[in-house]
Parts: C-alpha cells; sequence; structure tokens
C-alpha cells in the first residue's frame, strides 16, 4: 500500500485502502464483507488485540461515535493478535461478547490486514472515505473529538458529490440471555464466609453463600452504567477487583467492600445487606468513593495524597488489595501502567509506583515501569505481588524499601508456558496472583488457561534440577534498556522456580485460598470464559514441570537501512486545533531499542517530533520503541476556556537491518 497522505490533500490525491483480508468476519451474520459492498460508507478500521487496555479504552471511546453517526459510519474491528491464545477463534468470539463489541470484527491472525495498512502499534485507527479512499491514519488513543471533526467532514463530502450512502451498518449481533456469571473477573470474601464475585459480563456483583453456588444476592441492574444506591438501582461499568476491607477499616467508614469500577474509572464502597437473627435483612449500599468518571489522560494532575479523591480521574483500575504495611488499599490502575493507593478512612488517593511508562524495568518505586498490571495480592512479609499482564510477568514491590523486582517475565513480547528456573519460566498474560500461607504465589496464568505456582528459592538453595531447562532451545536472553518493553534485569539471587499445579482451565482471572478438603489445599478459581468459579487443589502431587517452548510476539519485521535513520512522529493538530504549550512544552518522544546496545546514538527524551538515530553496526535485528505524547487545544482566542486534547500511543517495531534499506521511518500519531 502507498504511504498515507495528508488528509489535507485533494480527494483525489487520497491512496486506495487495501482489501481486507483475514480468517472469516463476526458480528455479520455469517457475511463477508469488502471496501466495494462498503462504498458510499464512511469506513472506520480499528486495529486492536482483545489483551490490551488501550484498545479497550478505544472500544469505549467509538462508542458514541457509532451512536451519533449510525447511518453513514461503518467501524470494522480488524482483529491483529498479539498472544498465542488470542489467535484461537473461540478466544476471539468470546471476547468479542466480553467487550460488547457492536461492530463487524474481521479476525486476522496472520496480521495479513495489518500488514496492507503498515499498521504498527495497538491499537490503529484508519479511516476511509465513500470512495474507499485513506482520509485519516491515527495510532494510540484519546482522539475520539479528531474523529468526530474527521468523520462530519467526509460526510459532508459525501453529501457534495453524491457519493454518501446512509443506513445502518451491517451489523448483526446474538442474543444475550441472562446467566448467574457471564466472564467474572475476580472475588472476595466476607467475614461471614460469603463470597462477592465481579460479574464483568453483567456490570454487576454478586454474592454467594460459602458454598460457591447458591446466590444470596446480586447488587446492580445489570446495565453498563452509574448509578449509587442499593442493589436494585445501582450500576457499574465492567466491575473487576473486589476487596474486602479489614473489619475495623469496614467498621469506620461504613463499607464492606471496595470495588475496581473498571471501565467506569472509579472506585465503588459497597455495604453488604445481610440477614439478621429475627430482624429484617439489613440494606445494601453502593457509593462512590474516588473518581470523576473520567479517564485519565497524559496532562492529567496524578494524585499526591491531597484533594478530593471524587476529583480525580482513573484509568481502569483493574484490581485491589490491602497493604498492611501502607494501611490503606493498593490498586492496580491498569491504564496508566502504575500503582495507586487509596485511604478509605481519609479519602487520599496517590501514585505508589510506576512512570505511566509502559514495560518492564525494576529498582525504585518512582522511576519503575509496569505493563497493564491486572493483579494484586499482599505476601506474609507484607510486600506486595503483581500479575503485570502485558510483560507475562510476575512482580514484588516491597513497601518499606520501595523497590520494584521480577520474579518471573522477559518483556512487553515474550511469553510462552515454560516452567522451571524463572530465568527461562515464560507466562502468557496472567491476570491474577494468590499470596499462599507458606509463602509460594499461585499465579493465575490466564491466557495458559494455568495454575503456576512460583516459589522464592531461600538463600543458598539451588533450586535448579537435574536436566535444566535454564537453557532452552531457541530462548534468547536479551539485555535490559532503561526503555523497557525487552528483557529483564538479571534474575535475582536466589532466583525464583515455577511449576504448573493445574491445567485447561477458562481463562482464570483470580484465586483465593479456600478450606482443605480431606487435608489438601483448595483454590477456589474464578473460570471467566467458563463463567464460572471452581475449586482447584494444590497438593504436591499434582506438580508438574511443563514446557510448551518460549515465544515471542509476531509481528511484521520493518527493515531499515544501517543509518542513520530517521524517525518521524506524524502529528498535525485537527482542524480548528493548535499545539498547545500553556503547560509546558507541547510535545514529548522517548525513543530506545531492545537490545539497548542497538541505539547508538538519538535515545531518551526530547520534545522533537523528528529524531536522527545512530544504529551500531554489530546489530542486524531488534525491536525500535517510540513513545509519543502530543497536545492540541482549539485555536480560536475568544474561547475564553478553551477544549483541549492529549494524543499518545506506544509503538515496538521489529527492525532489521539490511544494505540499502529504508533510512526513514514514519510513525502516525495523527495524520
Amino acid at each position: 500500500m502507498s504511504s498515507t497522505p495528508d488528509p489535507s490533500t485533494p480527494l483525489t490525491a487520497r491512496a486506495h485502502g487495501s482489501a481486507l483480508k483475514g480468517r472469516g468476519w463476526l458480528n455479520t451474520g455469517g457475511a463477508d464483507l469488502d471496501l466495494e459492498t462498503l462504498r458510499g460508507k464512511i469506513v472506520l478500521l480499528d486495529f486492536w488485540t482483545f489483551c490490551c487496555v488501550n484498545c479497550l479504552h478505544v472500544l469505549d471511546e467509538l462508542r458514541p461515535l457509532e451512536e451519533k453517526w449510525a447511518q453513514e459510519l461503518v467501524v470494522i474491528g480488524v482483529h491483529s493478535p498479539k498472544f498465542e491464545f488470542e489467535k484461537d477463534p473461540d478466544a476471539l468470539a468470546a471476547n468479542i461478547e466480553r467487550y460488547e463489541v457492536a461492530h463487524p470484527v474481521i479476525d486476522d491472525p496472520e496480521l495479513e490486514t495489518w500488514s496492507e495498512y503498515g499498521a504498527r502499534a495497538w491499537p490503529t485507527l484508519m479511516v476511509l472515505d465513500t470512495h474507499g479512499r485513506i482520509a485519516g491514519n491515527l495510532s494510540g488513543e484519546g482522539h475520539a473529538a479528531n474523529l468526530d471533526q474527521l468523520v462530519a467532514q467526509l460526510v459532508a463530502e459525501g453529501e457534495a458529490d453524491g457519493s454518501l450512502r446512509r443506513g445502518p451498518a451491517p451489523t448483526v449481533l446474538s442474543e444475550r440471555t441472562a446467566q448467574t456469571l457471564r466472564f467474572p473477573s475476580k472475588l472476595s470474601v466476607l467475614p461471614d464466609g460469603r463470597l462477592v464475585v465481579s460479574d464483568a459480563g453483567q456490570h454487576r456483583l454478586v454474592v454467594f453463600q460459602n458454598d460457591g453456588v447458591t446466590v444470596d444476592a446480586t447488587i446492580g441492574t445489570g446495565r453498563r452504567g452509574h448509578a449509587d444506591g442499593d442493589e436494585t438501582v445501582a450500576q457499574f461499568s465492567e466491575p473487576n477487583g473486589v476487596l474486602a476491607l479489614p473489619e475495623e477499616i469496614a467498621h469506620e467508614v461504613g463499607y464492606d467492600l471496595l470495588v475496581a469500577d473498571t471501565v467506569g474509572h472509579r472506585l465503588r464502597g459497597v455495604k453488604v445487606g445481610q440477614d439478621r437473627l429475627l430482624r429484617s435483612r439489613t440494606a445494601t449500599e453502593v457509593r462512590t468513593v474516588a473518581g470523576s468518571g473520567a479517564q485519565w489522560m497524559q496532562g492529567d494532575p496524578l494524585p499526591r495524597g491531597e484533594g478530593d479523591a471524587l476529583g480525580f480521574a482513573l484509568s481502569t483500575p483493574w484490581d485491589l488489595t490491602w497493604s498492611h504495611a501502607l494501611n490503606r488499599a493498593v490498586i492496580a490502575m491498569a491504564g496508566v501502567h502504575q500503582l495507586w493507593t487509596f485511604d478509605p478512612v481519609t479519602g487520599a488517593l496517590m501514585v505508589l509506583a510506576g512512570t505511566s511508562q509502559e514495560g518492564l524495568v525494576d529498582g525504585p518505586a518512582v522511576t519503575s515501569w509496569f505493563a497493564q498490571p491486572s493483579g494484586l495480592d499482599e505476601l506474609p512479609d507484607g510486600r506486595i505481588v503483581i500479575a503485570d499482564s502485558e510483560t507475562s510477568a510476575v512482580r514484588v514491590l516491597d513497601p518499606r524499601t520501595m523497590q520494584v523486582s521480577t520474579l518471573v517475565g522477559q518483556g512487553l513480547f515474550d511469553f510462552g508456558h515454560v516452567d522451571g528456573p524463572a530465568g527461562a519460566a515464560r507466562l502468557q498474560h496472567p491476570l491474577a496472583v494468590t499470596a499462599l500461607p507458606d509463602g509460594r504465589i499461585a499465579v493465575s496464568d490466564t491466557y495458559n488457561g494455568a495454575i503456576r505456582i512460583v516459589e522464592e528459592a531461600a538463600p543458598g538453595e539451588d533450586r535448579t534440577p537435574t536436566g535444566s531447562i535454564a537453557a532452552l532451545p531457541g530462548v534468547v536472553q536479551v539485555a535490559d534498556h532503561p526503555g523497557g518493553g525487552g528483557a529483564a534485569p538479571e534474575p535475582p539471587t536466589p532466583e525464583a522456580h515455577v511449576v504448573t499445579v493445574a491445567t485447561d482451565l477458562k481463562e482464570p482471572s483470580d484465586a483465593l485460598v479456600g478450606a482443605p478438603i480431606d487435608g489438601v489445599g483448595q483454590l477456589i478459581v474464578v473460570e471467566s470464559g467458563g463463567h464460572r468459579i471452581t475449586w482447584v487443589p494444590v497438593a504436591k502431587a499434582a506438580e508438574r514441570m511443563i514446557d510448551k517452548g518460549a515465544q515471542r510476539s509476531e509481528r511484521p519485521v520493518t527493515e531499515v537501512g544501517p543509518g542513520p535513520l530517521t524517525v518521524r512522529v506524524l502529528f498535525t493538530p485537527p482542524p480548528g486545533h493548535k499545539l498547545d504549550d500553556s503547560l509546558g512544552p507541547s510535545t514529548q518522544v522517548t525513543v530506545s531499542t531492545t537490545p539497548s546496545a542497538l541505539l547508538a546514538a538519538g535515545g531518551g527524551v526530547s520534545t522533537e517530533l523528528e529524531r536522527t538515530l545512530e544504529l551500531d553496526p554489530a546489530y542486524t535485528e531488534g525491536v525500535l520503541h517510540v513513545s509519543a505524547r502530543a497536545a492540541s487545544c482549539d485555536a480560536d482566542p475568544t474561547v475564553e476556556f478553551p477544549a483541549c486534547h492529549m494524543h499518545q500511543q506506544d509503538w515496538g517495531v521489529p527492525i532489521r537491518v539490511v544494505e540499502g534499506g529504508p533510512t526513514e521511518l514514519d510513525l502516525s500519531l495523527l495524520a
């Protein structure tokens, strides 16, 4: 496909979109779509993958756009998988249902359409006019206002030349019937033994008796939204983490549960009703305790323990745990790649760890990088263990030293199912970690459908078994770099060890320790893809060593010349906007590579959208990491409070250095 032109160029100069290729279509009633049958419509191609929190943000950004332009616009999801699990057609169909995707989706497991359109990052958006020509190319999130303007412009063009064809999108959705659980996510146990499960697929909480089968109550209407009140009127939006507060804290604040209302970008407090002897049942009450409901974007203030918690924007809070060392709740803020804390007593919100950059970087909490942290628990010694899902890693934060370390995991693009020493072990997008009483860690290894056990070796103990798998064929150890997204630092000494205790589970997304059965320890596991909770024994006899191989995300490699290489982030403020320097530089670009030695010069942070890189000739391939942010505001000087927007994206571009290769690389943030 020819390079994408600037949308301000004449209509006839726009490049025609390439054919839509893939394994099949979903949400079309079995019909295949093509650009010819869509002629006369504005078509928005959304290149996404269901593991990616930024892609999920874009799905929510597109909902009002699809409603507003229902007669003129057709959104088509191009599912371009990162993980092996995401290539499974059944998993894709389930997750389209999970996230209520209400437009046609083409299944592109071999990244054919991705390659044809030159996509380089998740999410990427391409907008085609009524003639099937490319009128816009955007990466990242935060583009809703720009897209609305562009669609309005293209509708006007289509009306002017008579090419616009109005009518509903060719979407066919299956009926959804209510069930006890639909894509449940997390669970907690109340002091009286009842289990509370976040029923994310039905936007509510379900309270079970301690048998995990008998439903005691449902909290919420089951409709996506936001409303406080009793259990019959309260509304959630894909709730995930559920934390039963310590009893003394619950008594003081007047609610029992803290809930991560994920897509609502809020924390909710829930006082759970209960039966009383000879008296009527107490009422359930839901209140909002933190979050304005807006999604945090770059440039928004970060909480520092001051101000009203209801006034801060959050970003996709996914899980919660209680830290006795900090005496407050810890929040896995997946959407901004950080850990935050919340004090229910004072209402104070605070960033605990992470810079908001995505990757795997250990060290001091304030400079550490995370990648979509999605699971938390407190270890017996007070450390916080984290399921860092996009790096397929298990990380640890020590609140006494404020240091972050990695037990298992290599980086953004390394995954698999491999047991053994931590340096060789691989996970695949884990969503939960559970501290066991003996100090070991149970990992809900979601995309492997497994429960894994991580054990930190005692000092001086050699956990490498005979016939070590520490040097697996095909496993390439790559040095870490300060830009994240690459390999982990050298494994800690002594090295942790990983085994598998259960397989064939359907997307396990959380677990807690249950009562032993016949002397065998049990985990109560949420099988999100199986719409149920189940009991999994954790016994020594169940431990297995599995080696299905280490893998890396497969994306088309971009060939470049030996250098110097000019990298340009393309950003044109939308019509009526200008770059905003009111609060400092309007742009920021961070460049690094894996391995770090590949980049001899030109890395780091600057405000320039164009950068010249020097590549070390000793390396022929690697991954180029570029993170870009740009702020634009209304240009009209008569507007007293201009609307401003922050545009952001992270790219991880696999490159191969070849003689005679291109010496320029363009990445479209908004072009």
